[in-house]
Formats: C-alpha cells, sequence, structure tokens
C-alpha cells in the first residue's frame, strides 16, 4: 500500500511465489505491494531489515547556524526546556526565520542531544518484596469517581493499603484530608481485616505521620506509639520523590479504573449513606484480593500476629458544652442535648464522627463536618437538641442564629413560609416550633414532612393538632381493660410447715 514500508515478511512472500511459477505482477499482489516494487526487489534481494538506513538529510538543517551558539547553551543552563519554549526564542531573536512547521524537528533535534550529551537520569530500581515485610499506605483522590451521597455530591479521599509482596488490598472513603485519625483509622481496620502484621509501613511524607522538619527519623509522638503497639517499623520516602512508595502509587490508576467500572456496572454512582458506600468498596476490595489467595496465603505465614486488643486510632480535644448548647471542635460548631449544658467533655474525633465523653462514658455520636482554612464558618446543628428548650421560648425562633438550620426538609421551610404569612407572628412561631417538637418527640420528620406537603400542595394552612392526630394519635387513649383472675389460695398450703409430733398425736386414735 502507498505510504507503508514493506516487511521482510512480505519479501520471502513475494521470492517464495516467484519461485513457484507466479508472475512478477500475481507475486507481488499476494505480497501486498507493487508490481514496480517486485521489480526493485528482484534486482536487490536483500531483506528490509538488513537495509542500512539513511545516513544523508533529503533538505538543509534550518537550525545548523544556532544549534551550537545559540540552543545548545540554553540546553545546557535549563536541560528540561521544552522544544516549544526553545522555538519561540528563536522566533523572538529571528523574526521570520523560524515558523510553527519546524516544531517537530527542533523537538528531534533536543531529544537526540540529551540522549547523546545531556546529563545523566535518575534511574529506578526496582525492588525485591520478601513475604511479610513490607506494607504501604496512601491516599488518592476519589472525587473523579463522581460518586453522590442521597443525591449530593461526595468529595472524598481514598485510602489504600497494599501489601507488597502479595498485592492485598485494603479500601477506605476518607471523608476529611489526610489527618492522623484517616491514616490510623484506615491503617488499624486494614491490619485486623489482614490478620496479621507486616515487619515494615511504608508511606509519602504525610503531615500526619511526620513533623518533616529534620532530615532524620521525625514521627509524630502519636504515629509512633501507634506503630510501636502494633510492631511496625515506620518509614517513608525522601522528599520530592514519589517513585519511592511505587507499589502503592502505581496501584491507584488500576484501583481507580476498576472502581469507575463497578460503578458503571452498578448501575449507579448514588448511594443512600456512607456506609453503604464503604461496603461498596469493600466488595470491591475482596473480589480483587480473590485473585491473589496464593500469594497471600505465603505472605500470612511471614506475619507476626496481631497484638491483643487495638489501640487508639483517634484525637482527643476537651471541650465545655456552652450555655447556647453548643462545643466547638476542630473550627466547626456542633450543638448537643441541653442536658449536658456546663459539662466538660472529652472529645475522640475520628475521621467521620465524633464520640462524646462524660467522664469514662460516651453519652453523644455526631457526624464529623471539616472547616476549609478562609472557606465560610461550618456548623452542625441538631433540631432534636434544642427543641425541647425552645418549646419553651417558641419566639426565640424567629430571630435566632440557627434559624436557618432548624428547617430539617424542604417542606418545614415552606410551612413555616405560609405560617408566617398568614399568621400572627407569634402564633406562627408557637406553630412552627411545636411542628419542629413533634417530630422530635414522635421520630416522624418523614411522615410529618409528607403530611405538611400535601397540606401545602392543597393550600391549607399547617395545623398542629391536626398534625398530631395524624402521626401521633389521639391524645386520649382509652386504656385496655384488663381481667386478672384471683388465684385459689389452697395452692399455697404445701408451703406451710408442719410439726411431725403435732401431726403424730392428731393422727392417734
Amino acid at each position: 500500500m502507498p505510504g507503508m514500508h514493506v516487511t521482510d515478511r512480505q519479501v520471502r512472500r513475494y521470492m517464495s511465489s516467484r519461485k513457484d511459477g507466479y508472475s512478477q505482477a500475481a507475486a507481488a499482489a499476494r505480497a501486498g505491494f507493487s508490481e514496480r516494487t517486485g521489480r526493485r526487489i528482484e534486482a536487490d534481494p536483500v531483506l528490509p531489515s538488513q537495509r542500512e538506513g539513511r545516513r544523508y538529510r533529503t533538505r538543509p538543517d534550518p537550525f545548523a547556524e544556532v544549534w551550537r551558539d545559540e540552543l545548545v547553551p540554553m540546553l545546557e543552563a535549563a536541560p528540561q526546556i521544552r522544544a516549544t519554549t526553545l522555538l519561540e526564542e528563536l522566533q523572538r531573536l529571528h523574526p521570520g526565520r523560524y515558523g510553527d512547521g519546524h516544531l517537530r524537528s527542533l523537538q528531534r533535534r533536543v531529544a537526540h542531544w540529551r540522549a547523546t550529551e545531556g546529563p545523566e537520569r535518575e534511574l529506578i530500581f526496582r525492588q525485591e518484596h520478601p513475604p511479610g515485610r513490607q506494607a504501604l499506605s496512601d491516599f488518592t483522590n476519589g472525587a473523579k469517581l463522581g460518586v453522590t451521597i442521597a443525591g449530593r455530591p461526595f468529595p472524598h479521599l481514598l485510602y489504600h493499603f497494599w501489601l507488597a509482596y502479595s498485592g492485598w488490598r485494603f479500601i477506605k472513603a476518607i471523608c476529611g484530608g489526610e489527618s492522623f485519625t484517616a491514616l490510623t483509622e484506615g491503617l488499624q481496620e486494614a491490619l485486623w481485616q489482614l490478620g496479621g502484621v507486616p515487619r515494615e509501613h511504608r508511606t509519602d511524607r504525610l503531615s500526619a505521620a511526620y513533623r518533616n522538619l529534620i532530615d532524620r527519623e521525625d514521627e509524630a509522638k502519636a504515629y509512633a506509639a501507634f506503630c510501636n503497639h502494633y510492631g511496625l517499623q515506620p518509614t517513608r520516602n525522601n522528599a520530592g520523590i514519589a517513585h519511592e512508595n511505587g507499589s502503592v502509587e502505581a496501584a491507584h490508576g488500576h484501583l481507580k479504573l476498576g472502581l469507575r467500572e463497578a460503578l458503571d456496572l452498578r448501575g449507579s454512582k448514588d448511594f443512600s449513606d456512607l456506609e453503604a458506600y464503604q461496603a461498596f468498596l469493600q466488595d470491591f476490595a475482596m473480589r480483587k484480593n480473590a485473585a491473589v489467595q496464593a500469594a497471600l496465603a505465603i505472605e500470612r505465614k511471614a506475619l507476626a500476629p496481631l497484638p491483643r486488643f487495638r489501640t487508639s486510632d483517634y484525637s482527643v480535644a476537651t471541650v465545655t458544652v456552652t450555655r447556647s448548647g453548643t462545643i466547638s471542635v476542630r473550627n466547626v460548631l456542633y450543638t448537643v442535648p441541653s442536658r449536658l449544658v456546663g459539662c466538660r467533655l472529652k472529645v475522640h474525633i475520628y475521621d467521620d464522627r465524633l464520640v462524646c465523653h462524660l467522664g469514662l462514658s460516651p453519652v453523644l455520636t455526631v457526624p464529623r463536618r471539616y472547616f476549609k482554612r478562609g472557606g465560610p464558618g461550618v456548623r452542625v446543628v441538631d433540631y432534636r437538641h434544642l427543641v425541647h428548650a425552645l418549646v419553651k421560648k417558641p419566639q426565640a425562633f424567629r430571630h435566632s442564629v440557627f434559624r436557618e438550620d432548624l428547617f430539617p426538609q424542604t417542606a418545614f421551610r415552606r410551612a413555616w413560609e405560609v405560617l408566617d404569612a398568614r399568621l400572627d407572628p407569634r402564633q406562627a412561631c408557637r406553630v412552627y416550633v411545636g411542628l419542629l417538637h413533634l417530630a422530635a418527640t414522635h421520630a416522624c420528620e418523614a411522615q410529618l414532612a409528607d403530611h405538611l406537603a400535601s397540606v401545602l400542595a392543597g393550600g391549607g394552612l399547617p395545623d398542629l393538632d391536626q398534625a398530631r392526630a395524624l402521626v401521633a394519635g389521639p391524645l386520649n387513649v382509652q386504656a385496655p381493660v384488663v381481667h386478672v383472675r384471683a388465684p385459689d389460695p389452697s395452692v399455697y398450703d404445701c408451703l406451710i410447715p408442719v410439726d411431725p409430733i403435732a401431726a403424730s398425736e392428731g393422727a392417734a386414735p
């Protein structure tokens, strides 16, 4: 075919056809080239792979005059400079002499210079990974997967644990950043799911694990204590050299490609909650781990046993509940039940939740939110924490700083707008706060939201008594009549002690 190089196989087929008696035209057609090419091959029957390449130029070198004097000094000063930048500089120095069509020629010249005269390049030395020696941890961005939770975008990281020998993996979605809690929660779950402990744990220069202030091993105290508990030797790669963590870095691309395909096969990227998404990740990891069971069986024999108990994989903060029923943790404001006002709580900070302890007793768990530096203030308001105090002061609702957070669903916000427009201000507050109190005390938020939406769709006005009757039933409920049959007292006679002497005298004639 025109524009295609003749191969050794084509030449052999052509010569074989000629020996079998085919004409030049027929043999060339069988080989897939022209008759003219066949005549040239017969005149010089050397295989294309054995011919010497062309060593002469077919056109003048446009960079001959400037190569040594101008371009090479630029390359020596900045070896990684792009040919595009060099051409732009030549166009500036020599207007009208070099056009954009010279770029490909310059790129070839630059590539040849780097290969023959350029600086020595860094090499990657492949490492042996004996069973049970090294595990690696890293984080990768999962936002591009397009996962949503209950219809809302879910920007997140993926914690990725990888055994260097067998390729066994563990995956977990991380709500916040590359924090100490995210690292240790993921690592601890992975080790207990694995059922053993490797000798070494390698990461990049995570600020969650290292202070990165000096050259010596300066792992943070909490991370050092965590590794000491499991008998792990913590190691990290050198600054700016990501390929030293290459076993897990290379696996990131395969991981995210596999997750995209698994999500496509699932038919939806939306999950009802975070637990459902975590279950999806666990199922994906289990299916991938099934392919490395043979290598994992070898590696498990070389793993150290797990300790008798887990260790702390959370950070700790101590806070005092304010008179407003709030606490502040990591620049985020959270509401708590009003009965805790004035109490001093010890908060265990996990990646996705806060567990508040009063003394040694856990009293509250709330979902964790994250504050972005330079962004707006973040607060987590649960109307169930405030409504019992608010129902005693319903007028406080109108100008409360938490008012916009006290609409648990869209139907509640629309109900307030209608109440505020059609009722006296004081009455509007009393009715809306009463609806909130009803939703909190009877755990009927979804049912009440449906009722309010139905009433508003019909142009009606939300009514507290009507809502209470619908979701909580009538207030005056008659107690059922219970009939209790009195027991026969004679059945207890057997429990009366009997005097044997009196019994014998009474039996005498």
